[in-house]
């Protein structure tokens, strides 16, 4: 047999082989282990799966072949590995002739990296390991898969081995999604990382889910659906409102349908959960869109994973803390009795709003639209939550649609935000950020369906804009428009931005360098990125990467240039501060979260040189 036509080359002497126990060779640039154990040649890639140690310098016994740096196990004659963490190592076919032994140094693989490294992530899911995840989620997008398809695998995962249903690792897969268009390439790998090893540590020993099964009828109203479904909620029957879900799924109903049935259980009590729970809701929806689940038009069954998605919701829905049982929202001024006078009936009604919405339609048809008093922000921001309500229920009278109250309540819970005054204690970030990301939720959430119960979110956020005012006092000041016009290149502030990051204290500065980053005539999108890496290489935690991406969303449609889930979009005029207000907002918030360990940072590059092919154990 000629080694010639085989593929196979001169390796060594096997009677050396045998003398020694093992042969370090390179053949075609690839370092190959050959080890002589049992009367028998092995050869196998002499990088350590796990972190690239030289194999060579392991030990072989009984058939094992253990790695000395961290005793990864492997089947010598196959290359298993004993261990999950490690990954399997590659073996190569190996002949002896004539007392001298030949390798292939190129045989066949077994698997395409796509498909190696989509097996590897789902080891790293069910298993919770860090470098697999981190190897796996960088293998595939240098493979040339496109991200949405390991979301995918996640966010199945996601939603069928956690038995509480959606939480925070499945947020932030679906925040993270949102802006990779708006990373650099590198950090798009670190974003899909970020999520998926989210994922993994939230379904971590957590017990599987069970799905309860459709209504084995298509007949039931959806009107009638809809009230079971809020019925079961109301009590907490998680199991009655996962089938009336379900049921609507399954029964054909359309995207803003069920949206409809998911946002009005989530806003029949007033920011429920610190806001969380319709946050979940509108980020799951804009989950099953990445990952292109579409909606069926009828075919549906219990095994649609937008079902599986959707109905992972309902757990924190029943399960929720409702604020209207809350003293703040009942003392020193009974915030649910004012909701409930344009509600028409406790907080679970909607036929005030009802006849709100209708006459102002009338309004609408009749006129050119609503547009916001002048004194409306001021309103929103100010101390008197009756004043509130009642600008509210006016705008509605005079035709503001949800999308537009919303709209204006999120610009007032970014104010809040960007004017957090640093004398307050640190946990009261959080408060700010809570109404923040809701109204954002909110706001989105009126993009995709029209329920007149979304108006409930509208004032459940602008109540707790009110609640949130004593953490604006004193007001942190925000640059107006060319105040910070220094003549600076853009990219240099923006390294300074990224250097505030470094250290701690740098909130203020965080808010006048993203000012002096317009007046320099700097580039949105070079802003992105630079936020985007400074929040992708830190531990940041749920609500810091939840606070960027409502940011990143708040700009884009103040700038009036994202797609509307209808058609075109084009918002409205609105002044500079305004609209670079989410960034000041968002760039205190993470000045005043970072720096941290960088841990996830440090096993990303890891992971990364690794899949490089370069040496870690000679550092």
């Amino acid at each position: 047999m000629s080694s010639e036509t085989t593929g196979f080359l001169e390796a060594v002497d096997l009677e050396t082989l045998e003398a020694e126990g093992r042969e370090l060779i390179t053949k075609n640039g690839t370092a190959i282990a050959l080890f002589y154990h049992d009367g028998e040649v092995r050869a196998v890639d002499n990088r350590c799966p796990h972190m690239g140690f030289p194999l060579a310098e392991g030990s072989v016994d009984d058939g094992i072949l253990t790695c000395h740096w961290h005793h990864a196990r492997f089947e010598l004659s196959c290359g298993d590995t004993f261990d999950p963490w490690a990954d399997d190592v590659r073996t190569y076919p190996v002949e002896v002739r004539d007392g001298t032994v030949y390798v292939d140094p190129n045989p066949p693989l077994e698997k395409a990296p796509a498909e190696h490294w989509a097996d590897r992530l789902e080891t790293g899911l069910e298993e919770n390991l860090r470098l697999v995840i981190g190897k796996s989620t960088i293998g595939l997008l240098d493979a040339g898969v496109d991200y949405r398809e390991p979301m995918a695998t996640t966010l199945e995962f996601a939603t069928r081995y956690r038995e509480m249903g959606w939480s925070s690792g499945a947020t932030i897969l679906g925040c993270l999604a949102n802006v990779v268009d708006d990373l650099e390439p590198e950090d798009r790998k670190r974003a899909l990382y970020t999520g998926v090893r989210h994922v993994a540590s939230d379904c971590a020993g957590e017990p599987p889910n069970f799905d309860q099964p459709s209504f084995s009828t298509s007949d039931v109203a959806f009107d009638r659906l809809k009230g079971w479904f809020r019925d079961c909620v109301e009590v907490r029957d998680a199991d009655g409102a996962e089938r009336c879900l379900r049921t609507a799924i399954a029964a054909g109903h359309t995207e803003s349908e069920v949206a409809e049935i998911v946002f009005t259980g989530a806003t029949d009590h007033p920011y429920l959960s610190t806001g969380h729970v319709l946050d979940f809701a509108n980020t799951a929806f804009e989950s099953l869109e990445h990952v292109d689940w579409a909606w069926d038009d009828g075919s549906a069954d219990d095994a649609s994973l937008a079902a599986d998605v959707l109905a992972s919701l309902v757990d924190p829905l029943v399960t929720a803390a409702r604020s209207d049982e809350r003293s703040s929202w009942r003392q020193p001024i009974d915030l649910v009795a004012l909701l409930e006078d344009v509600y028409g009936g406790d907080v679970t009604e909607t036929s005030g709003l009802e006849a709100l919405a209708a006459e102002g339609e009338a309004a609408q048809e009749a006129g050119d639209g609503w547009e916001p008093p002048a004194d409306f922000q001021d309103i929103l921001l100010g101390d008197d939550p009756g004043a509130i309500v009642d600008a509210l229920a006016d705008a509605i009278l005079a035709g503001a649609t949800t999308e537009e109250l919303a709209a204006a309540v999120t610009r007032a819970a970014t104010t809040r935000v960007a004017q957090f005054g640093v004398a307050n204690e640190f946990s009261d970030w959080n408060t700010v950020h809570h109404t923040f990301t809701y109204a954002n939720a909110v706001h989105q959430s009126t993009r995709r369906t029209d329920a007149v119960a979304l108006y409930r979110g509208v004032f459940d956020a602008a109540l707790n804009v009110y609640l949130d005012r004593f953490l604006n006092t004193p007001p942190a000041p925000v640059s107006a428009p060319g105040e910070n016009e220094t003549g600076r290149e853009p990219e240099d502030v923006l390294e300074e931005l990224l250097d505030t990051f470094d250290r701690e204290g740098g909130v203020n500065d965080a808010g006048r360098l993203v000012s002096e980053f317009f007046d320099c005539g700097g580039d949105p999108t070079e802003l992105k990125r630079t936020l985007g890496h400074g929040l992708l290489r830190e531990d940041a935690g749920f609500h810091t990467l939840q606070n960027v991406e409502a940011a990143f969303r708040q700009f884009d449609l103040l700038e009036g240039g994202a797609s509307d889930l209808e058609g075109d979009a084009s918002g409205p005029a609105v002044d500079e501060r305004t609209r670079r207000m989410p960034f000041v907002a968002t760039a205190r918030y993470m000045a005043a979260h970072f720096p941290t360990r960088r841990e996830a940072e440090q096993t990303f590059r890891i992971a990364s040189r690794l899949n490089r092919g370069e040496t870690i154990h000679e550092e």
